[in-house]
Order: C-alpha cells, then sequence, then structure tokens
C-alpha cells in the first residue's frame, strides 16, 4: 500500500494540512519545519498526488510551448535541440513541458485560446516572433507569464533574449572576402520575422562597411525549409552570374542549399561558399561542414525557462533583457581546406 500524507503527518505530529502546505513550499511553514517534512516524506516513500496538488495550487505545474505553423515539422534540428533544453531545465524545476505543432495559423490561435483558457500550462515560450505578434499581444492582455526569443515591435514587456548579429555578420563577410568570395546572396524567410529583419539589416550593414554589394536579385524569401533553400538555390544557380557565396537565413536553410550546389557539381569551400546561421548540433556533420553563426540554442531555452519560472515566483521583472552575440564557426563550406 502507498504512503498516504496522513501517515506522514502522523509520524511528525503535524497537521495534515501543514504537512501539505509544507510539501507545496508555501511560505506560511516555517522553513525548519518545512525541511523536516520533505526529508521525512522522501524516507518513508511518499509520493504526492499531483493532480490533487494542482488543484489545490491552481497551478498545472507544466510550461508550454506551441510550435508555429511556419514550423513545419517538429524534428528540425533547431526546435529539437529547443525543446530539450526547455525540457531538461523544466525537470530540474520540477516542472513538466507540453509541446503542440499547429498545422495552421487557425490551429495555432485555438491552441492558444484552449491552453490558456483551461489553464493547462502557467506559462509559455514563444520563439519565431513576428514584427507585430499576436501571441504577445494576447498573454499580455490575459496576463499569462511568458518568455521569448527575439522581441517584436509590440509595447507589451516581457522578458526575453535578443540576438545581436551585428558584428558576427561583419566578421562572417570578412571571413568570406578573405577566401575570395565577393558575389553574396541572401536566402531568408518570411518577411513578417524578427530573425528576417535583423539579419538582412544586419548583412547590409556589413556589405556597406567592408565597401561591396549584394545584388537584390540574389535577396530572396525562402519558408525555413531544407526544401525552400534548395529550390531558392536551384534557380539562383541558374543565372547568367550566379553568386560565388550564399548565407542563409538558418541552419535548416541552408541544409537544402549544400544539396543543390553538389547536384550543379560545384566545389563547395572553393567554388563557392555557403554560410547558416544557429549552429545546430547537424551543421558539423554535413559534407562539407557547415560554416555558421553559433547561437546556444540548447541553452537559450533553459534560459528562457528560467525567466518564466522567475515571473511565477514574483522574483522577476518583465523588463528582463539578455542579450546573445552569435560566435562565427568557420567549417570547410566557406574555407578550402587543403
Amino acid at each position: 500500500m502507498p504512503i498516504t500524507i496522513r501517515e506522514v503527518a502522523k509520524r511528525l505530529n503535524l497537521s495534515i494540512t501543514t504537512v501539505s502546505r509544507a510539501l507545496d513550499g508555501y511560505d506560511d511553514v516555517a522553513k525548519e519545519t518545512q525541511q523536516q517534512v520533505i526529508r521525512t516524506a522522501r524516507e518513508m516513500g511518499y509520493t504526492p498526488n499531483r493532480a490533487a496538488r494542482q488543484l489545490r495550487r491552481k497551478k498545472a505545474d507544466t510550461i508550454g510551448i506551441i510550435l508555429p505553423a511556419s514550423a513545419q515539422r517538429i524534428a528540425e534540428p533547431f526546435f529539437m535541440e529547443f525543446i530539450a533544453g526547455l525540457g531538461d531545465e523544466l525537470t530540474l524545476q520540477g516542472y513538466d513541458l507540453l509541446v503542440a505543432n499547429a498545422t495552421t495559423d487557425e490551429n495555432e490561435k485555438d491552441l492558444y485560446q484552449r491552453w490558456v483558457g483551461s489553464n493547462k500550462v502557467d506559462g509559455l515560450i514563444l520563439n519565431r516572433i513576428c514584427l507585430q505578434d499576436w501571441r504577445i499581444q494576447f498573454l499580455s492582455e490575459r496576463k499569462v507569464p511568458f518568455a521569448t526569443l527575439e522581441r517584436s515591435n509590440d509595447k507589451a514587456k516581457y522578458p526575453s533574449i535578443q540576438v545581436d548579429g551585428e558584428q558576427s555578420y561583419l566578421e562572417l563577410l570578412a571571413h568570406l572576402v578573405d577566401n575570395g568570395f565577393h558575389h553574396f546572396a541572401y536566402i531568408g524567410g518570411p518577411a513578417q520575422l524578427v530573425s528576417q529583419r535583423n539579419r538582412l539589416n544586419w548583412i547590409r550593414k556589413a556589405t556597406k562597411k567592408l565597401e561591396l554589394e549584394i545584388d537584390p536579385a540574389l535577396v530572396v524569401s525562402a519558408d525555413l525549409t531544407s526544401m525552400g533553400g534548395y529550390r531558392a538555390a536551384k534557380e539562383m544557380l541558374e543565372f547568367a552570374t550566379p553568386p560565388d557565396a550564399i548565407l542563409c537565413i538558418d541552419d535548416e536553410t541552408a541544409f537544402g542549399v549544400l544539396h543543390a550546389v553538389h547536384e550543379k557539381g560545384l566545389t563547395i569551400g572553393s567554388e563557392i561558399g555557403i554560410a547558416g546561421f544557429d549552429g545546430t548540433l547537424e551543421s558539423q556533420h554535413t559534407e562539407p561542414p557547415l560554416t555558421t553563426l553559433d547561437i546556444p540554442v540548447y541553452d537559450i531555452a533553459r534560459e528562457l525557462v528560467c525567466m518564466v519560472l522567475k515571473l511565477l515566483a514574483g522574483h522577476a521583472s518583465n523588463e528582463n533583457i539578455v542579450k546573445i552575440i552569435p560566435e562565427l564557426q568557420v567549417r570547410g563550406s566557406t574555407h578550402h581546406l587543403v
């Protein structure tokens, strides 16, 4: 028979209410008593009824992430690393992770409304932020704690991690020029994404500082998938004057570009350079390995979890912003290794 809370209370000569509140972490129980209750419960093998505990505390003990419809599939290397970081940190903190993959824009809105309306989660993590993002407006109005990777133009206050890649792109383009590349192309993503605006702006600033030009015809948008990168690169490589270096909004897009260039029969790293963004683990194992601007995806996810949990505990500000500077990882896709 499982040990009950009544037996723990009897062992300590305390009321069931005191033991219950001690186990739930309420601050009206003396710290010494709380530690004694937790220690005794563990020794006796008592396991709290999670559903009853959640009902008492009016908390789900769960943080959610809804992958936007634009994510295409949950198996993208970026999201695999991101979700691993979320899950590992939440497990350490005694929370669960709830993940859903929206299939359409309407499905995504429905998921947010259902999760928030039914108190299915205590807070949410957002990424692939749009310039004007309805999710941020919705959660702010409902007073649901959340944290984001990147920031929208909305006036709401919320904790976030921002990527500052201006200097990193300058280093990347200088590296490409030093290796003989001068005719650049950029395969980006949907125009409404903050990442698209920022990365294209950083590239334009870098080309200006280095007194380079980028042909407007070689600045195109894809859908952040390897297939989108493949199709865009296939078209570019048929131009009368094709690019000799292709910069990609993310590693996933770059994987498709690598495939297209292989099909064309060009030598990657000498005849043409290819660079990604994100620094996913998979980028190290392409052929050749992909040069990329590396951000610590796994660690970013863990930090976002901490931001939300601090909000839930009342120990943090909605204005907390952490900046991340990508690190240039030079590999064979932009550098001919002898």
